[in-house]
């Protein structure tokens, strides 16, 4: 049988599925999921190999109207998702009716390559608004194969994937086939604390916020972290560090435990706070944490 490979990308609004879907097909937690807008920062690739085929999937930041550089950053990775894509999967869920940017739909109307449109969270509906949803959907976007989905449940998401599979191109595979991602284990150190600060934290102090990992040396049995979280403002420091530290140090305990699965090993993690002024705004800083390449 011939070997098929090819990139299949998925972009849609902010909170739809998309990071959900992906850990489904990849059986990792590759991307960062909470309920909070703006997940996702950055593109993503999750490698899925059998003998036969290599999908490469592509996670991409929700798709808003940029407000400051680094949200600019994060819609220029949903616009490389058009320009490599050999599939496309566009991602609803139920009740929406538009996506927050007009150029974006004409690309996705207008494709050239098969566009499966998942309608999720069909498990918060019911027949009747699912039959509707998908005639809604079914006229405004005509050139799109529709599947109602659930993401989380898992349900639809096997048939999804074995046509994907169908559409691919034959290609030798892209990467090596014990890969499972393009991004280094520190991507993965400064995502998971980036998510603990999503989920411990409220309003504006997530998306203040930046991880670096400063330090990540490997032994047999332990892996010793030191990451930087970012501010932009000293009483932003403040809330991060807490009482006593107490925050921060729930933080880290949080993050230790996923690492600790993630990477198979004991993990020792350091969690510092620095205020840099504006950096969502600052090309060099936005450089460094890999928004602008």
């Amino acid at each position: 049988m011939a070997h098929k490979a090819g990139f299949v990308n998925i972009i849609g609004n902010p909170n739809v599925g998309k990071s959900t879907l992906m850990n489904a097909f990849v059986g990792e937690r590759l991307s960062i999921i909470t309920s909070k807008a703006q997940t996702t920062r950055h593109r993503i690739l999750g490698i899925v190999n059998g003998e036969d085929f290599q999908l490469v999937l592509s996670d991409t930041p929700g798709i808003i109207k940029p407000a400051y550089e680094m949200q600019e950053s994060m819609m220029n990775f949903v616009k490389s998702a058009f320009e490599d894509a050999d599939v496309l999967i566009y991602m609803v869920e139920i009740g929406e009716q538009e996506l927050k940017d007009d150029a974006f739909f004409n690309k996705i109307i207008h494709a050239k390559i098969p566009v499966l449109l998942l309608l999720n969270k069909i498990d918060n509906s019911n027949q009747e608004q699912l039959e509707e949803q998908v005639a809604f959907w079914t006229a405004k976007v005509p050139n799109a194969e529709i599947f109602p989905i659930s993401a989380l449940q898992n349900f639809n998401v096997p048939e999804v994937f074995g046509r994907i599979i169908e559409l691919l191109p034959e290609s030798p595979a892209y990467y090596p086939k014990d890969q499972l991602t393009d991004k280094p284990e520190r991507f993965f150190v400064n995502e998971t604390i980036r998510e603990k600060i999503l989920l411990n934290y409220s309003k504006e102090i997530p998306y203040a916020v930046e991880v670096i990992t400063e330090e990540f040396l490997e032994d047999d049995n332990i892996i010793r972290i030191r990451s930087l979280i970012m501010v932009e403002r000293d009483t932003q420091k403040g809330i991060i560090i807490g009482h006593k530290g107490a925050a921060l140090k729930k933080v880290g305990m949080d993050s230790r435990a996923d690492l600790e699965q993630f990477f198979g090993k004991q993990i020792h993690i350091e969690l510092y706070v620095k205020v840099n002024k504006n950096w969502r705004s600052n090309a060099n800083m936005l450089k460094r944490f890999g928004y602008n390449q």
